[in-house]
């Protein structure tokens, strides 16, 4: 009785093997009701990205001269790039760089500060991040900067608080700054012994102002140095 009931449950559960193997065929080779039609000119919102992976066709690709066309015209980006030109507009103003000068900016970000020292009619700038956003900003390392020594008029960084190694961020910022160019800082906003802590980070330059500004929608502590030795 025992090998008819076992007999009994293999032909069982070869059956429901086959039945499962063929339901799972069909539903590979079934088109899902969710794809999205490509033959459909004017989709609704509903329909214009794909809710399977059954629908292959290429999606619209945006480049990257569209995409930068579209983030420049915000009201946040040109806010944060005149803030940025008042800021070097003082800086020019004190006869720390000029349209001729070659300026560095390390921490870009997307580029804003690179975008207000060309709309100041400075040509040779070049703004490095360790994100690429082409074409202001290029991706380099700020800790280990791919520049020769002294190949720099200005240095400038609105974020040194945010580096991971300050003290090598710094010497690399001094390095690439030619002897009697700029240093231009900015931190959280701070004062008093906060201040004297990042001015000792400088071990080739000397302090020649502080003052609280405003980059972006952030109110910072900016700090001017001049490179004294090699």
């Amino acid at each position: 009785m025992d090998r008819y009931v076992q007999q009994f449950i293999n032909r069982l559960s070869l059956a429901s093997i086959i039945a499962a193997t063929f339901i799972l065929f069909v539903l590979f080779i079934r088109t899902p009701e969710t794809c999205v039609n490509p033959n459909i000119t004017k989709p609704k919102p509903h329909h214009r990205f794909p809710k399977s992976t059954c629908d292959f066709a290429h999606r619209t690709y945006t480049s990257i001269k569209k995409n930068n066309r579209r983030v420049w015209s915000t009201t946040a980006w040109i806010q944060t790039v005149l803030s940025f030109k008042s800021q070097f507009q003082t800086l020019q103003d004190k006869k720390l760089f000029t349209k001729h000068s070659r300026a560095l900016v390390v921490s870009a970000g997307a580029g804003q500060a690179v975008m207000a020292l060309k709309e100041m009619g400075l040509h040779d700038i070049t703004g490095v991040e360790v994100v690429d956003s082409p074409p202001l900003v290029r991706r380099a390392d700020p800790h280990s900067l791919p520049f020769f020594d002294n190949a720099f008029d200005l240095g400038f960084s609105a974020y040194l608080d945010r580096a991971l190694f300050p003290d090598r961020y710094v010497a690399e910022m001094e390095r690439t700054v030619r002897l009697g160019g700029a240093c231009v800082v900015a931190v959280e906003e701070c004062g008093g012994r906060e201040v004297e802590e990042v001015v000792k980070l400088f071990r080739k330059s000397k302090m020649l102002g502080i003052r609280n500004v405003t980059m972006g929608d952030e109110t910072r502590t900016r700090i001017v140095l001049r490179v004294m030795s090699d």
